[in-house]
């Protein structure tokens, strides 16, 4: 598909609301072993930083693991859960104020960027199916679930663009094979807001509507 234009530091430099709504439509674009996929941004989270007790850096949780937060918007900050599945966010603001959006979910944006996505899943099923001595999937006989639920979930959207610890504190406004384009137009209207997944433990915070999805 034809290359769109790229977002610059200035989109990426407003609150973690802001961004986080405007992300909605707009592509993630990432190189991986087999070739570059593209997916429409369909749902995110904003986390609004040291007074946000849902966000890793309340309270001024400053470590090594959230430094990239603390770095100028448009920085990627890819962390794990559970150990093994990763969690891809974009800082937004400016250095020092570590405000950052989850992405949960997108769509492939052209044919070839699904076929990746449904292969890098698949692969990945496949290692969990070797480690439990079952018979690998193939690419005609996997769960209805494989496209049904292809990417939609932080940890999905991950594996389906081979986004990697190795992926975490790259400025994604400079770099040349991980960043975001503009997209399809979104009004308003097709914006919706919920509670954030995952952090019941953040009291008040956890029934702040700061989750946006199309």
């Amino acid at each position: 598909m034809p290359e769109r234009k790229r977002l610059e530091r200035e989109f990426f430099t407003r609150d973690g609301i802001t961004v986080a709504r405007e992300l909605l439509g707009k592509i993630l674009v990432h190189e991986t072993p087999l070739g570059i996929v593209r997916g429409i941004l369909t749902e995110v989270e904003s986390y609004m930083g040291e007074t946000d007790k849902g966000a890793h850096t309340y309270g001024g949780r400053r470590t090594a693991r959230t430094e990239p937060m603390y770095h100028q918007g448009g920085t990627s900050y890819v962390y794990l859960i559970y150990g093994m599945y990763s969690c891809m966010n974009i800082a937004a603001m400016t250095e020092g104020i570590p405000q950052a959006v989850l992405l949960r979910s997108v769509i492939p944006a052209d044919e070839d960027s699904g076929r990746i996505m449904r292969q890098l899943r698949l692969e990945e099923m496949n290692r969990k199916q070797l480690k439990r001595n079952r018979e690998p999937y193939t690419p005609e006989n996997c769960p209805g679930s494989l496209d049904r639920h292809l990417s939609d979930g932080p940890g999905k959207l991950c594996t389906a663009m081979h986004i990697t610890r190795a992926d975490n504190d790259i400025d994604m406004v400079e770099s040349e094979v991980f960043y975001v384009t503009e997209g399809k137009a979104v009004t308003p209207s097709q914006i919706h807001a919920g509670k954030r997944i995952g952090i019941d433990y953040a009291e008040e915070a956890a029934d702040y509507l700061w989750r946006f999805y199309l």
